[in-house]
């Protein structure tokens, strides 16, 4: 059931294939938000994405809709609580959220994220070097029933 006042968002996912029916793969190293199908709100950062992949490079586009009875956690920016669940998250944690939301390290943001996890700098260290770094937005999709909020729309070429 759709939320009121809730409109659809597009939401992007940059990959080397089209993906009409996504899917949660639980594999390879630890994201940010742990496991899951992730998504952006930002068509560019799914670009850019898309581009990191040897082949293929094409974008998905499908529209979201929060729905009620959904474990949802958002992070509007990077705050400690921000920081404390990345790092668990990398470290292999596993949390029952069904969406996570909210900024993604870029690179550099990531660098310090891991020197962090490894203990290499503290907290405060970490937000000196972050503290004008500039986010940019991912939604993961990490339970069966989070995926049916998604309907594939189009995709598209970069």
């Amino acid at each position: 059931m759709q939320k009121e006042n809730n409109k659809p968002v597009s939401l992007y996912h940059g990959s080397n294939v089209i993906v009409e029916r996504p899917e949660i793969r639980v594999f390879g190293h630890y994201k940010d938000f742990g496991y899951g199908f992730y998504c952006t709100r930002i068509e560019h950062q799914a670009k850019k994405w898309a581009l990191t992949k040897k082949t293929n490079h094409i974008v998905t586009i499908y529209s979201y809709s929060e729905t009620d009875g959904l474990n949802i956690l958002k992070f509007p920016e990077m705050t400690d609580e921000w920081l404390d669940f990345v790092a668990d998250c990398r470290r292999g944690k596993e949390h029952l959220y069904d969406i996570v939301e909210g900024p993604m390290a870029d690179d550099q943001i990531w660098d310090y994220v891991e020197d962090y996890v490894a203990g290499s700098i503290s907290r405060e260290a970490f937000w000196a070097l972050a503290r004008f770094k500039h986010p940019t937005h991912q939604i993961v999709f990490c339970t069966s029933e989070a995926l049916k909020t998604l309907t594939y729309k189009d995709n598209f070429k970069v």
